[in-house]
């Protein structure tokens, strides 16, 4: 082999490493406090993972007025998918926080500004609070926008702020779908109900789409104390593969835009072959979430808390910080039955029963990373009672979900 062959080799073979690997991204105007507990950007396997955006300038200042706010949230993702080398047409997913939901014909103005043209699939959520009030906005932009376009669902109003969903040249991003009657908008009084319309309304983009439920690898459920989690549970295991269903972060919030009580989003993978369901031996078949689903060579991972497994398990620690040890344990337990480890997580959705405590939760949390991934902090909730129940359990104070890359 000549010099020069063997040059070209290596080069190759550097090109193949960068692109299996996560790169994180630090955008020039980004400010630290917005980057304390992650990346700004993470670059991995043809995604960019954009971490939580507020509504801050460069110079430290935030507009008064909400709508300049989600200007400013969306020219902060804009700042950093530029710095992967991307733009706002790359973008094919957003999960927007609200700490005032009702401001969502607000919200919507604003994102028909930014994506005038194939706008991407949003997930909507209320939260109790931010770390910069009012809004913060996640992003995943893909990088090869051949087969990128949008999903149009026969009989769904077309909305200029959102597509129902976004195919992209291997998965499938799904909005937000509420639970409300399709022929006028109403949600009816019966939670069930609202449960199966809102799954139905996922179920039609999935379809629109030319994929079923059975290609769906991450779901979140977004509830409102309203709703019940059982009766939720019981319609949504209906739907699913015992014990093949999708990863899940079940997460109840403050509020859902325009009165609704249930909310599911999330992504699918187009070719089933590449689907594959990961659960550790210690953890028995669920009806209603496996531990990580692969699409590809992407990993996602449903939510976990403090909660030790096992015929006696349960939440024994009192503090965030004990339980966030748990939480960590428990995530490398469904990292190490897909052969990865916290080094391929490239994004991380933490959620705190008290957005105070979030340095006592960075402590524990930064200790586990070489190079943190990307990721977003809300508090859903007021927080909760913290008082340990006659078996000495106590409620959940911190929750994670992951996403991670395999390397080849």
């Amino acid at each position: 082999m000549t010099l020069i062959v063997r040059i070209l080799v290596c080069l190759c073979m550097s090109v193949v490493a960068l692109h299996a690997q996560s790169l994180p991204i630090v955008p020039k105007a980004v400010l630290l406090s917005q980057a304390a507990l992650g990346s700004a950007t993470v670059d991995a396997d043809g995604y960019v993972y954009v971490s939580g955006q507020g509504p801050r300038r460069s110079d430290g200042t935030i507009p008064t007025k909400f709508t300049d706010q989600v200007r400013q949230a969306l020219d902060n993702v804009r700042n950093s998918v530029e710095s992967a080398g991307l733009n706002l047409n790359h973008v094919v997913y957003v999960q927007v926080y609200l700490e005032d939901s009702n401001r969502y014909s607000d919200l919507n103005q604003v994102f028909a500004e930014y994506f005038p043209k194939e706008p991407p699939a949003r997930a909507v959520l209320g939260v109790a609070r931010l770390p910069e009030p009012a809004v913060q906005i996640t992003a995943v932009a893909v990088r090869d926008l051949k087969g990128k376009h949008p999903v149009s669902v026969p009989n769904f109003a077309l909305n200029n702020a959102y597509s129902p969903g976004i195919l992209t040249h291997d998965r499938l991003f799904v909005s937000t779908m509420f639970g409300s009657d399709p022929a006028n908008g109403t949600f009816p009084q019966d939670p069930a109900l609202q449960v199966n319309l809102a799954l139905d309304r996922m179920k039609s983009v999935v379809e629109a789409a030319g994929l079923s439920m059975a290609h769906m690898v991450f779901v979140n459920p977004y509830l409102t104390l309203d709703l019940p989690a059982r009766v939720m549970n019981e319609q949504y295991a209906k739907r699913f593969e015992f014990g093949n269903t999708p990863g899940r972060a079940t997460i109840e919030v403050s509020s859902l835009p325009e009165g609704a009580h249930i909310a599911f989003t999330g992504v699918a993978v187009r070719d089933l072959s590449r689907r594959q369901a990961v659960r550790p031996k210690n953890m028995p078949p669920s009806p209603t979430a496996s531990p990580c689903v692969f699409a590809g060579d992407t990993l996602y991972c449903s939510a976990k808390s403090g909660f030790i497994p096992g015929p006696n398990g349960g939440v024994y620690a009192a503090s965030t910080a004990d339980q966030t040890r748990q939480t960590m344990r428990n995530l490398l337990d469904n990292l190490e039955e897909a052969g990865m480890n916290f080094d391929q997580v490239v994004s991380t959705t933490i959620y705190l029963d008290d957005l105070s405590e979030t340095p006592l939760f960075a402590n524990v949390y930064k200790k586990y990373f070489k190079a943190l991934p990307a990721q977003t902090t809300v508090q859903q909730l007021k927080p909760g009672d913290r008082k340990a129940d006659e078996e000495g359990h106590y409620p959940d104070l911190e929750q994670v979900s992951l996403i991670a890359v395999r390397r080849r």
